[in-house]
């Protein structure tokens, strides 16, 4: 029997894009679907919307806005699929989407994750990501962001983590390592969850054939972005990264944070810049708790430190 396959949309105040989103999950190619809708207290009407013109998509409403990792914590809480997907509000995908990533987990035993290929909704021939990179200085991006697409992501592959925008779950995985950290609230939340897969030992595979057009930050960014970017970085370091490849790299990782504090101090009049400095206060001020869940994380990983190197990128330009 096909899997059932779980897709959690993560909604505030997202009523003008959900019906591009949903549209395009009814043309799937794949039949066995679930799904859910988890909605951030949203105040533009998306709960009567989704009552009245998607019966069959399952509604979560949540008292207040918990945010990105709230609102998928609620969802995943709420799936029955054996596989498990985040789907921005803000997308469509392609018809054959679902099925491709079904196919991935099918072939892939070892695989915990699939990353999508993610292309600008108004833009499709450029890309918001082909997966993402996790670098030895202590950076995270997109691979691909901003390139023409001419062929050069169309080879299924590992990388280090799929773009919660469209990122995609085996169950058993997340029974193992657990959910979003609601701490993050947003951003680097789905970099967070893939560093303690790879810990575990789980793979994270990359398909083209799983198509994802992407409005970039239709429904967030500016100043709450830079806070949460500044702040949930230090998070994911201190969190996840062995101690031997802090002594390796802690220069080059406490180099790149300085980097950042100083443009950040140099833009100082500007909003999004104070914002970011703030974030990595709030960072740093956090450490005895995120020292707590890094010691219960590190003790609980199976692979070794020369494996997690090898999945790391080098630093870029």
């Amino acid at each position: 029997m096909p899997a059932l396959f779980s897709i959690v949309i993560p909604n505030w105040n997202g009523a003008v894009f959900l019906p591009a989103c949903l549209d395009s999950l009814a043309k799937q190619t794949y039949s066995q679907i679930e799904i859910i809708v988890a909605d951030n207290a949203s105040t533009d009407g998306s709960q009567k919307l989704l009552r009245e013109r998607y019966p069959h998509v399952r509604l979560v409403e949540l008292p207040t806005n918990r945010g990105f990792t709230g609102a998928c914590n609620a969802g995943m809480q709420a799936a029955q699929g054996d596989i498990i997907a985040l789907l921005n509000n803000d997308t469509e995908v392609d018809p054959g989407w679902a099925a491709a990533i079904v196919d991935a987990f099918d072939r892939h035993m070892e695989v915990g994750l699939v990353a999508s290929k993610m292309l600008l909704f108004d833009r499709r021939d450029t890309f918001h990501t082909a997966g993402d990179y996790f670098t030895l200085d202590g950076r995270a991006g997109n691979r691909g962001v901003w390139q023409k697409d001419v062929g050069q992501y169309d080879r299924e592959e590992y990388v280090f983590s799929a773009c919660g925008g469209s990122s995609a779950y085996r169950k058993s995985m997340l029974k193992t390592v657990g959910l979003l950290d609601d701490d993050f609230f947003f951003s680097l939340e789905d970099v967070d969850l893939a560093w303690r897969a790879q810990l575990w030992g789980w793979r994270c595979l990359y398909t083209p054939k799983a198509v994802v057009y992407h409005h970039l930050s239709a429904t967030g960014g500016g100043v709450t972005a830079s806070f949460h970017d500044g702040r949930n970085l230090i998070y994911v370091l201190v969190k996840n990264l062995p101690r031997s490849l802090w002594r390796k790299y802690g220069g080059q990782i406490l180099r790149s944070q300085w980097k950042q504090a100083w443009e950040a101090i140099r833009a100082w009049r500007g909003a999004a810049a104070r914002a970011r400095l703030r974030g990595m206060l709030v960072g740093l001020l956090a450490l005895p708790t995120l020292l707590k869940k890094r010691r219960t994380i590190q003790l609980a990983r199976t692979v070794s430190d020369e494996y997690v190197e090898s999945i790391l990128s080098p630093p870029q330009v």
